[in-house]
């Protein structure tokens, strides 16, 4: 075998491994659709949607409860974490060697590294326990807890990608440093900074365990945020260990709600990637 021959084999197979490497990363996602869809797809109607949760046992009904509980405390929640996250990713870049800033980045780091539901009992023991009773504040404020250092590291990162070019010719115009970070940087990296906070969405969307531990659910449709709340991921937790098939099936298509509403969003995060490179040309 010459020399040639044999760099066209090694080449074959690195190609191969990585072939392979593509397929067994994919593969949990592709049997993850395919059961759900098996399993859930049949269960889904307008009455699932629209519908509250029926008496317990009996056949029918829907997961609006759940439905409207993730829509609030999840919208709550980045009322709370996406100003916060992104004001202290803006402050972590424009002034990245400051001690707030270091101590930030550190935190965030740690933070996004701590199990979710160590974030649930922390929220449990100064919110819940204080309170005297679980509430949809309680869930909010958990998942916004998770969502700020996400949103905080992407914002970081996005921003120093923009060019110091940049920032040097808005100064030389006369624009102070603030407006410099507000108007000209921020719009540059935005669409950079509306795909992270996507998939911040799409992560505690998902979340079961800070919920448990401080909204804890609710059968009926609630919009009180000082009582506790429904959430989907709640519903799949609790029709899944529930003793009926009928609850069993609403588990499933649950789920496949949640992991649809998960790829919409991870969609959209690339559509909008997508265009921010598309913009540069």
């Amino acid at each position: 075998m010459n020399r040639q021959t044999l760099r066209f084999a090694v080449s074959n197979v690195m190609v191969a491994l990585t072939v392979a490497a593509v397929v067994v990363a994919v593969l949990p996602l592709l049997l993850i659709l395919a059961t759900l869809i098996a399993k859930g797809a049949g269960s889904l109607s307008l009455a699932f949607f629209t519908k509250p949760p029926g008496p317990i046992g009996s056949v029918g009904g829907g997961v609006l409860h759940g439905l409207v509980g993730t829509l609030m405390m999840v919208g709550v929640a980045c009322l709370a974490g996406l100003p916060i996250g992104i004001g202290a990713g803006i402050h972590c870049a424009e002034y990245p060697h400051s001690k707030l800033s270091t101590v930030a980045r550190f935190v965030a780091d740690v933070m996004n590294g701590t199990p979710s539901i160590v974030v649930g009992v922390f929220a449990w023991t100064w919110i819940v326990a204080k309170q005297g009773h679980f509430s949809a504040l309680a869930g909010s404020a958990a998942l916004g807890m998770l969502m700020i250092p996400m949103v905080m590291r992407t914002t970081e990162e996005m921003i120093k990608l923009v060019p110091n070019a940049l920032r040097e010719a808005a100064l030389a115009l006369g624009y102070p440093r603030w407006r410099t970070s507000l108007t000209i940087v921020l719009r540059t990296c935005l669409p950079g900074i509306v795909t992270g906070s996507l998939l911040a969405v799409a992560r505690i969307a998902g979340e079961t365990a800070p919920l448990l531990f401080t909204a804890l659910g609710n059968q009926f449709v609630s919009t009180d945020m000082s009582q506790p709340m429904a959430a989907l991921p709640l519903v799949v937790f609790s029709y899944a260990t529930g003793p009926y098939e009928e609850w069993h099936a609403l588990a499933w298509a649950t789920a496949l709600v949640l992991i649809l509403v998960v790829l919409v969003l991870s969609l959209l995060a690339r559509w909008a990637t997508r265009s921010r490179f598309d913009t540069r040309g």
